[in-house]
């Protein structure tokens, strides 16, 4: 069972995912900035991530792709905004199968006994692009993406 928490309140624009990490900070945050950990955790288990860019810094972009078993592309991408080391990372997500939907992510690394407090909130342009988000099954490729953050970061420390 996963200890990610998930909450989305009705009539909000946001989605806000939470979990406690078993590693400092700077490990989450590298394991989230570094392009080649990224395959290692981002996205659900059935799907491979490739990342095609990564430029972790104010004013940079990313763009990953998952690819399923028949070789079928799903690609992502976003512009970091504010990248502040190992406490804060500020981006836009955009899922490329639904051009101008837009959310702009804040994730926020803090430090407690030891371990990591990881919280990001999706701000998406209106509660109706948010629930249409939370109705095409997200929380289960978020919690499985968080797992596998997990692990890795436990690995890592």
């Amino acid at each position: 069972m996963s200890d990610t928490e998930i909450t989305v309140e009705p009539g909000r624009q946001d989605i806000v995912i939470s979990r406690v990490f078993d590693a400092p900070p700077d490990v989450v945050f590298r394991a989230v900035t570094d392009p080649e950990l990224v395959p290692a955790w981002w996205g659900p288990k059935a799907y491979t991530t490739r990342v095609d860019r990564m430029d972790a810094q104010p004013g940079g972009s990313w763009r990953f792709v998952h690819i399923d078993d028949d070789g079928a592309e799903y690609a992502f991408r976003g512009v970091f905004h504010d990248v502040v080391t190992p406490e804060r990372i500020v981006q836009t997500f955009e899922f490329e199968g639904a051009p101008g939907h837009v959310a702009l992510e804040t994730l926020t690394l803090e430090e407690v006994d030891g371990k990591t407090r990881y919280v990001t909130q999706q701000l998406h342009p209106s509660v109706e692009a948010r629930d249409a988000m939370v109705a095409s099954g997200m929380e289960s490729g978020v919690r499985d993406t968080i797992d596998r953050l997990a692990e890795l970061v436990t690995s890592l420390r």
